[in-house]
């Protein structure tokens, strides 16, 4: 087993995931009864995430209502877990700059889609990350939305 990363690598390794091209992420939320997972393409813009679905679809239904998502980016040996909170939505053709960093980080442009694709805008809160056992302390990164390191 290597050697566990500094605060400082996991950090720039977690930015780089965040931050890679075609960045796709797990994203849960729960309507208060149920839980709901499902796998989007995100990006990172601004020190926020940036997700593209239908203002209809349960993650955007349970985000406003509820104002909370966790994520997941990474393999089950190289994980960054991410509890997030909804800033805002953006309508897809109210989004000009977050639309520019998306495309630019992703390999298709939901502006080109158009309504009824929305930007929810979240805003990182506490963010682990840690690959094998003996990262899992001082897997912590971030909390209450500043880093630690």
């Amino acid at each position: 087993m290597p050697e566990p990363r500094s605060k400082e690598q996991r950090k720039a390794d977690t930015l780089a995931k965040l931050g890679a091209a075609v960045a796709d992420v797990w994203v849960a939320t729960s309507d208060g009864v149920r839980p709901f997972l499902v796998p989007l393409t995100m990006a990172w813009v601004d020190e926020r995430i940036a997700l593209a679905t239908e203002e209809t679809a349960p993650t955007v239904r349970n985000l406003v209502a509820h104002g909370r998502a966790r994520l997941a980016l990474g393999p089950t040996r190289d994980v960054v877990r991410v509890d997030a909170v909804l800033e805002r939505t953006v309508p897809v053709g109210e989004a000009s700059a977050i639309g520019e960093a998306y495309a630019a980080q992703n390999d298709w442009d939901p502006r080109e889609v158009g309504p009824p694709y929305v930007f929810a805008m979240l805003r990182p809160d506490r963010i682990e990350a840690w690959r094998e056992e003996n990262e899992l302390k001082g897997r912590l990164l971030m909390r209450d939305g500043r880093w630690l390191v």
